[in-house]
């Protein structure tokens, strides 16, 4: 997939305003009150801003958090993640490697087979059902 790149007000005709300010300004959603956090329905998530590819709801798992959790991701390729030093915090945020959307972050407490868990944004996220 090639990278997609649009203006700011582009973004913003494309996007909510909720899905803006977690895509493009790196916010959070409220826990236990988003779209997927308790969706168990099968199919796929894809980036809100670009459709690519990014979890199967077979690696979804409820993490206890309020936000979708995933294990592993469809196809790493598809992410791409950086050091996030925000709020005094260390984590590692997770990001689309087409568009650059925040998805949100991995952390190293998920379960068997990975260890991780990708806590992400249901604001970034588009579901397929299949």
């Amino acid at each position: 997939m090639k990278a997609l790149v649009h203006s700011e007000d582009e973004w913003k005709q494309k996007l909510t305003p909720e899905q803006y300010h977690v895509t493009r300004e790196k916010g959070t959603e409220r826990p236990f009150a988003n779209q997927y956090w308790d969706m168990h329905d099968d199919g796929s998530y894809h980036c809100v801003c670009c459709g690519a590819l990014l979890f199967s709801s077979g690696a979804k798992f409820d993490s206890g958090t309020g936000w979708p959790s995933f294990y592993a991701p469809a196809d790493e390729k598809n992410l791409r993640t950086e050091t996030d030093a925000t709020f005094g915090m260390r984590r590692v945020e997770v990001m689309c490697a087409h568009c650059g959307a925040h998805l949100g972050h991995v952390f190293p407490d998920g379960p068997k087979p990975t260890g991780l868990r990708y806590c992400m944004n249901s604001a970034s996220l588009d579901f397929k059902k299949s």
